[in-house]
């Protein structure tokens, strides 16, 4: 398999590239800030271990300097599901600097001229929705119980509970207007769509450039009202709970103590600081480290670090059994990995958060959000902390 790579300008003429309009409805999109990547139509699905090996192979012609060859996809939550990447057969490239480029792979790519028309936006319209829960409410709380009071015996320190929400409508959710309303509300978190898992996290689980590693972990949760007093009065006491500050640490820990062998150095905010979305405020501590030589491939670190405690709990092992007995769901994406990862093995991995998996015609959408748990948990504080995440995407997605 062969790839071409080339700036960018020479199509648009230097203007502005949004890679929302780039994606569409049908395309793949990993974006934050305005920079990452959309992709459209398939040269390849490849098993997560080949990954590596796949994009190696690739016979690429770059005029671009540093950007390879790119797989984008989701690692689920379950370790035994099965994992493939996608490797889209048109890659459009922006970088934080204002670079631009495009990327064709093809077995032989004998023309560059490809079509990367923007998709028009979506004009608004009505639609009917059925917003209901998929997990019953008293089976959501009762296992909020039994995480809490295995923490409180002492055979786990944290667990994550979750809870499904269904969306369905008489026509079709139109995933292009479900990206452009991200993107309006949640712009500085890692929006992404890929086969129909769309989603604005906040979270970075790993990204790795060259030697340089970073982590963002999220945990500790309170909302936001939109009153700029109630909202700081509530970010004071995030951060002064015992409750959220153990949830917070035993997430950091893990983290540090993972990426830590692969480091020739780890450094990490003493404290943790408060990281506002538009609808919550969590506790975030960022993580920065260089990586020792031979350095790992990210796909490496995303499958050591995920699921992490902010969205499984630990003792891992034991937290993720707790987990399968106690919601009575398979996860699949949510709460995994999303990101992408190039022929260098850089790449960027976000938690698999605040997302909507749609059906095949996309007349439904599957909702799913957690909370850690601790000995301190109250199940319908908890609940409430569920709805107040859902609030992100029912936002983008409910147009009545």
């Amino acid at each position: 398999m062969r790839a071409v790579t080339r700036p960018l300008d020479h199509h648009f003429g230097g203007r502005d590239v949004d890679l929302n309009h780039i994606a569409g409805r049908d395309g793949v999109l990993f974006v934050r800030d305005g920079s990452g990547i959309a992709g459209r139509g398939v040269a390849a699905r490849v098993p997560l271990d080949k990954v590596p090996a796949f994009l190696a192979d690739i016979d690429h012609d770059s005029g671009v300097d540093g950007v390879q060859p790119i797989a984008i996809g989701v690692v689920p939550f379950e370790r035994a599901l099965p994992s493939e990447l996608i490797v889209p057969a048109v890659i459009v490239g922006k970088s934080a600097d204002g670079r631009k480029w495009v990327t064709v792979v093809d077995d032989d790519p004998a023309s560059f001229d490809v079509d990367l028309t923007p998709h028009e936006p979506p004009a608004p319209r009505a639609q009917s929705f059925e917003v209901a829960p998929l997990t019953p409410v008293d089976r959501y709380l009762a296992a909020v119980a039994t995480a809490r009071d295995a923490v409180r015996s002492g055979a786990l320190t944290k667990a994550v509970i979750a809870r499904e929400v269904t969306v369905r409508s008489d026509e079709a959710i139109d995933v292009h207007a479900v990206l452009l309303r991200l993107k309006a509300m949640f712009g500085r978190s890692y929006r992404y769509s890929v086969d129909g898992f769309i989603g604005a996290s906040p979270e970075l689980l790993v990204a790795v450039d060259g030697n340089q590693v970073r982590s963002h972990p999220l945990a500790g949760t309170t909302p936001r009202t939109g009153d700029p007093d109630t909202d700081s009065r509530a970010a004071a006491e995030l951060l002064a709970s015992e409750k959220n500050q153990i949830e917070h640490r035993v997430v950091i820990d893990m983290i540090h103590d993972t990426l830590l062998p692969w480091c020739s150095y780890l450094d990490w905010q003493p404290e943790p600081s408060i990281v506002t979305v538009a609808n919550v405020q969590h506790l975030g501590t960022a993580m920065e480290g260089h990586l020792s030589d031979p350095r790992p491939n990210v796909l490496e670190l995303v499958t050591a670090l995920s699921p992490t405690p902010a969205l499984g709990g630990f003792p891992r092992d034991e937290a993720l059994e707790l987990i399968a007995e106690a919601e009575g769901f398979t996860r699949g994406r949510y709460g995994g990995a999303v990101g992408w990862v190039d022929a260098a093995g850089d790449g960027t991995w976000a938690v698999a958060i605040r997302c909507a998996e749609l059906s095949p015609d996309r007349r439904s959408a599957r909702l799913v959000a957690g909370g850690g748990i601790v000995a301190d948990s109250d199940p319908v504080s908890e609940l409430a902390e569920t709805q107040a995440k859902l609030q992100a995407m029912l936002s983008a997605i409910v147009r009545p």
